[in-house]
């Protein structure tokens, strides 16, 4: 914070016209060969850019319409039921959710950051509400409250870098760390580290001057032509807003951006803002557009809450899984191989105890495992509707003047396992897990360690049911999260994601998931140890509801990692039917009629005229006696690499003795009990503990220090007392009360512990400290 006060000052000072603090910058830099610095010049473009003027003037006109309509429009009467059911009376297009919070209490008004309608919609707090209705009030602790601040920001941003650059701002999003603007400076230039600190001047002159955040509605021909300066502006208009609709832009100051908003009532809310980094980027994430420069920052409502957040970075970093897998040798990327992970020998002993944990539980649940092709021809991606939705994301191949994909998901391959035989409602429910490896095609930029990976394996399965089954399934999934987590220190929320925009099949069908899964949250929600859950409107997968599992970790991060997935289309898609046991009902007046006559085959041909390929599956009406099973995709862990990146964070390298590479260093304290030490490590090794030897010439004390800083779960060490009565001397990496140990543990007493620990995959001491008296009592007994 000291550096940053710093930058401020010079820059406030070298805005005025001190020479002084540009001597002393001129002197650095020439020592240091280095180009003038990007904030020499003047703080901000003086005059301003020629596009800002004329996008005020047609935005004072229209907004200047847009309120004397709204101004004609009829007062009514109307009712706002807050949360705790107290009813509020108002007027329509007169009472603002601000009127209602500063009614209650004026502390309440300044904390609150944005309103929710009827449990969906947020609203501006000065907007005027148009009917009686629901109300919530945000903060900034709630997920919504924090996303709206943060996108308030982020036009601060916008504007601060088109007063300093004049350039074409692009996009600027709320993000789960706080926000980002893409923008175009001028003739391609790059925002530089030293252009921080003079942004965040102007963003501090910003929020002191209180600029409302201000809402209007715009036609696509007036938005096209405010923003005809800005060719990716045009880009976004033309191609997300259809033709004869209206969307919204928000204006703070000499800011005007595209936007749905909501965001906070004015800008002074916005009191501790930093800007963390910035980077290049393709417009719209794509390789072949233009590159653009990115400003990420972070903002908070105080100044306490930002020193917070800096101390959590500090923290973060230190567990960072890619500092942690370099150090301990876990895994690393080849160039020539972007986003697919090079598993190190230390790391798959993570992955494959992972595994058999995972392989255990499959035991114990009634599940099967199987093992599908990595690429399929696109026929199948067709029929799963996959291409027609995902094409974008996954690896297309040419294979014999056909198109082939590599694998992203495993579902369609379990529709087709299912279907390649007749089944029975006495096979249900069929569970079928695949570690089966997937390709996705993520955007260069977006890799980042094994978070966002291109090659990966994820603990996937489906589940065919009966929809009287789904209940069960879902509760047998909700225990297996509650065990699996649980044994990680991991705790976790739950969202029910619900029809999205774009979608397969009937809304009553939908209606019915939807319905069944929001019975069997409420039942989990009210059981013994169970937890609540948020209602995720809109972003259920196109084939089906789902519910997304957010997992927390011990700096209480969010990671998306499990999912429960209801999928009525899939088997529709690929015509899955099962035998429900119940005799065909025979329609006795068809009975008599005779067969009619085959039709004759039409061969369908594409706007080319070439013949079009035959659909994988012809999809057909149920068989008689048959019904179609529901299909339940679920994953744990979800990806196996992310997973890992958590896990590896969340212990900061410090790995619970089942799932650590480095569980046992022996140090014999000479080389004259290396013999012995030798001869422990391979009966450790017998019962399949990961074990070392330190045999060294180091000092005792540099030897254990080297095992600590390793990671070792415990370190045995060997003398001359510990050979010859068969013993070992054991230091517990997690118990400081272990580490100057002189108490030996019987060799054979030492390895059984130690497997109860390993099978029990517990996280405690099994070699507790002994004071005098507990051990002359243990010896007495």
């Amino acid at each position: 914070m000291e550096k940053v006060t710093e930058a401020l000052k010079n820059t406030a000072i070298a805005a005025t016209g001190d020479k002084k603090p540009k001597e002393k910058k001129e002197k650095k830099e020439k020592k240091g060969g280095a180009a003038p610095a990007a904030d020499s010049g003047p703080l901000e473009l003086n005059p301003p850019a020629d596009f800002i003027q004329e996008r005020i003037e047609l935005f004072d006109r229209l907004y200047k319409e847009q309120q004397e309509e709204l101004a004609s429009r009829p007062r009514e009467d109307i009712l706002i039921t807050m949360p705790d059911g107290t009813v509020k009376t108002g007027k329509s297009y007169e009472t603002t959710p601000a009127d209602i919070a500063k009614g209650i209490s004026n502390s309440l008004y300044k904390r609150t950051v944005v309103a929710r309608i009827d449990g969906e919609t947020l609203w501006d707090l000065e907007r005027p509400l148009e009917k009686s209705c629901k109300l919530e009030l945000l903060d900034f602790s709630h997920e919504q409250g924090k996303y709206v601040f943060w996108h308030s920001s982020a036009h601060i941003l916008g504007e601060a870098c088109e007063r300093r650059f004049g350039c074409s701002l692009c996009i600027g999003p709320p993000v789960d760390n706080g926000f980002y603007y893409e923008m175009a400076l001028p003739e391609g230039a790059a925002v530089q580290s030293s252009d921080w600190a003079p942004l965040e001047a102007i963003v501090s002159k910003v929020v002191k001057e209180k600029q409302p955040f201000q809402r209007l509605e715009m036609s696509k021909e007036d938005l096209l032509k405010m923003f005809s300066y800005n060719k990716y502006k045009q880009h976004i208009i033309n191609d997300k807003i259809e033709d004869g609709t209206r969307t919204t832009v928000y204006r703070n100051g000499p800011l005007i951006d595209l936007c749905r908003g909501p965001h906070v009532p004015d800008t002074s809310r916005i009191e501790a803002f930093a800007i963390m980094k910035n980077s290049s980027s393709y417009f719209l994430g794509d390789a072949n557009n233009d590159s653009l420069q990115r400003i990420y920052g972070v903002s908070f409502p105080d100044k306490k809450q930002m020193a917070a957040h800096k101390k959590f970075l500090e923290e973060a970093a230190k567990r960072d899984h890619r500092l942690i897998g370099k150090q301990q040798e876990l895994f690393y990327f080849e160039e020539c191989s972007p986003g697919s992970a090079m598993w190190l020998p230390h790391g798959m002993r993570i992955n494959n105890a992972m595994m058999e944990y995972i392989k255990e539980e499959y035991w114990k649940r009634g599940y099967d495992e199987v093992m599908t092709p990595n690429m399929f021809n696109t026929t199948l991606w067709e029929q799963s509707g996959h291409l027609a939705h995902y094409k974008d994301d996954m690896f297309i191949l040419d294979v014999d003047k056909e198109q082939f994909g590599l694998k992203p998901m495993n579902c369609p391959a379990h529709a087709m396992m299912f279907r390649h035989r007749e089944r029975s409602h006495k096979e249900l429910p069929l569970r079928l897990a695949d570690f089966g490896v997937l390709h996705r095609n993520e955007a260069s930029g977006a890799l980042s360690g094994l978070t966002r990976v291109r090659r990966f394996q994820q603990d996937d399965a489906h589940i065919f049911c009966r929809e009287d089954q789904i209940k069960a399934e879902v509760a047998d999934l909700f225990d297996f999260m509650r065990s699996f987590y649980g044994m990680l220190g991991l705790t976790f929320k739950l969202k029910l994601s619900t029809r999205p925009d774009k979608y397969m099949g009937e809304i009553e069908t939908w209606n019915r998931a939807e319905a069944t899964l929001k019975e069997a949250l409420d039942e989990f929600a009210a059981s013994s140890g169970g937890v609540s859950w948020e209602l995720n409107p809109g972003d259920g997968a196109f084939y089906g509801p789902k519910i997304d599992i957010a997992v927390l970790d011990c700096l209480n991060r969010s990671w998306q990692c499990a999912t429960i997935q209801l999928d009525f289309q899939q088997p529709v898609n690929f015509s899955l039917e099962y035998q429900t046991g119940e005799a065909p009902v025979k329609d006795q007046t068809r009975a008599e009629e005779p067969a009619p006559a085959p039709e004759p085959e039409v061969v369908e041909k594409d706007k080319d005229g070439k013949e079009k390929k035959k659909p994988l599956v012809i999809k057909k009406a149920l068989a008689p006696g048959c019904a179609r099973p529901v299909m339940i995709h679920r994953a744990m862990a979800g990806s196996l690499e992310r997973f890992t990146a958590i896990l590896a964070e969340h212990f900061a390298g410090k790995w619970p003795f089942w799932l650590s590479p480095r569980q046992i260093m022996v140090i014999p304290v000479g080389m004259g009990f290396l013999d012995y030490a030798k001869e422990v490590s391979l009966l450790l090794k017998k019962e399949r503990f990961h074990v070392d030897v330190d045999s060294s010439g180091n000092t005792l004390q540099k030897k254990i220090r080297s095992a600590q800083l390793a990671q070792y779960n415990f370190v045995f060490v060997v003398g001359d007392d510990e050979m010859r009565n068969r013993k070992v001397n054991i230091r517990y990496r997690d118990d400081t009360s272990t580490q100057a140990r002189d108490v030996p543990v019987d060799l054979t007493v030492a390895i059984e512990k130690l497997r109860e620990l390993k099978t029990s995959r517990g996280m405690y001491n099994p070699f507790p400290h002994h004071t005098d008296g507990e051990k002359a009592a243990e010896e007495k007994k």
